[in-house]
């Protein structure tokens, strides 16, 4: 994770050894979470060998280190639905896995069960397991029961590409094959380095309690450096000045950037994403605002969402709805729940705010109540009516989503980081349903500002229809 922020990601040295010097903690205007450095953001524009540009974005994730995948993967359909990058060539999500994590953590599937959804796909993802051949204490045959820590990536058909960690070229043209079979076939891939961890878990972990021979091997295994090193030099891509001469230059900055990291005054920009600029802080007061809309307006989008295209052949029961919900706009009276929240999106929409409604059964709704998407008898085409209110509305999407939780509330969290001038909702199909996504909740909503200085517009919808039915739909917990 170092790596990539500082090597990947180019975040300064002294920025990071500043973090780790506490300096953060100490100051009344940061947000001091007491979560550990390498899990913060971070975003570049860097210049290419090409010269071309690329955007770098480093999404900020919790010690349940795999659930930002699905965070990652909206985010990414986000930057893609805002650019216009409707071929999904332009933008791309790359996942770092462990391989305990990737074999044992359910949310790996449930994030690649997105991959080729038509509501949720990014064009592909490519996924990189950093193979320790351990997690944490724990050995490969105590840890999963497949041969191969991706054997997950099965399921939806996606390529592995197994490279030795210790040959960086090959690991390099394993990662070009993937990026390349990601942009012609627009499918998820993975590559597989295979390699080892030369110390414990973390700064003070000591590995050799519980692998003792495997340990003993690391101990006398020459580093990558020294491997490829050895091979540059003995092919005479590179003499041994030269050599020394990168090797003092790399360990030179280090040491400059850690002498000005004891002055460096971190700055919360770095963390905190432009689009989100003017936007409350949690210890900041904003005024109730007026959320009413004229007469005139709500008219115009309940017109819009009782009508049906003549030649639309609408089944008899929603027909009925439909002509319910136009003596309601004409009386003004009885207008249920469904109808006063299309009325909410649809004068959203007029306002140029695209509205994403997504979670299972949302089209109809769970209590077949919403109807939001209608389907031809006949032909099954579909008919969305709050697409249809003016030409120049914006866009009111409803998905219906994979049977997840977990997955799916991840996804829309991280597709709601992307524009605070939208309405993003994840809809739980009951209320109680949500248990399930528990951990996006603690460890993203709940908190993703107070450690990371995330925001984020997310609203969730718990519905609570069998009331009084039971602990397993109505607990409302």
């Amino acid at each position: 994770r170092l790596n990539v922020l500082a090597n990947v990601v180019r975040k300064p040295l002294e920025d990071i050894f500043c973090e780790f010097g506490g300096i953060l903690a100490s100051r009344d205007d940061f947000m001091g979470s007491g979560d550990v450095k390498y899990h913060l953001g971070m975003s570049l524009d860097r210049p290419t060998t090409s010269g071309k540009m690329i955007h770098l974005s480093l999404v900020a994730n919790p010690s349940h280190l795999e659930a930002v995948n699905p965070v990652v993967v909206g985010k990414t359909r986000a930057k893609q639905f805002y650019s216009n990058d409707t071929a999904r060539k332009k933008t791309m999500g790359v996942l770092l896995h462990g391989d305990a994590s990737f074999s044992g953590q359910g949310i790996v599937y449930e994030t690649m069960g997105l991959s080729d959804l038509h509501n949720y796909t990014t064009g592909g993802t490519v996924h990189i397991i950093v193979n320790n051949q351990i997690g944490f204490t724990t050995d490969p045959k105590s840890s999963r029961s497949s041969p191969y820590c991706s054997d997950g990536a099965k399921g939806i058909g996606a390529p592995v590409f197994h490279v030795n960690g210790d040959d960086p070229e090959a690991v390099a043209f394993a990662c070009n094959a993937a990026v390349e079979f990601r942009q012609k076939f627009s499918k998820d891939v993975v590559v597989d380095i295979v390699c080892y961890r030369l110390h414990g878990h973390n700064e003070i972990d000591q590995p050799t309690f519980t692998q003792p021979t495997m340990y003993a091997h690391i101990a006398q295994h020459p580093n990558t450096l020294q491997i490829y090193s050895e091979k540059l030099l003995g092919e005479g891509t590179i003499d041994e000045t030269r050599f020394s001469e990168m090797k003092s230059k790399t360990l030179q900055t280090f040491e400059s950037a850690f002498e000005r990291s004891k002055s460096a005054v971190p700055n919360a920009s770095n963390w905190l994403e432009s689009k989100w600029k003017g936007f409350k802080g949690p210890d900041q007061r904003s005024r109730v605002l007026n959320t009413g809309c004229d007469l005139e307006k709500l008219q115009e989008v309940g017109k819009a969402i009782c009508s049906i295209p003549d030649e639309f052949n609408v089944h008899p029961v929603v027909a009925r709805i439909m002509k319910q919900r136009k003596t309601m706009f004409e009386t003004g009276k009885d207008l249920d729940w469904a109808t006063g929240e299309a009325l909410a999106y649809g004068t959203l929409c007029l306002e140029n705010i695209n509205v994403r409604l997504s979670g299972q059964d949302s089209e109809r709704g769970t209590f077949s109540h919403r109807h939001a998407v209608l389907h031809d008898q006949k032909n099954e085409n579909t008919y969305v009516p709050l697409n249809h209110i003016n030409p120049g509305q914006a866009r009111f999407d409803v998905c219906n989503s994979s049977l997840s939780e977990f997955a799916v509330l991840g996804f829309e969290l991280g597709y709601s980081m992307e524009n605070p001038n939208s309405l993003v909702l994840w809809e739980g199909q009951f209320g109680d349903f949500v248990n399930t996504a528990q951990v996006i909740i603690d460890q993203f909503i709940s908190s993703g500002e107070q450690k990371w200085l995330r925001q984020s517009g997310l609203v969730m919808l718990l519905p609570h229809g069998y009331d009084g039915q039971g602990p397993e739909h109505s607990s409302a917990h």
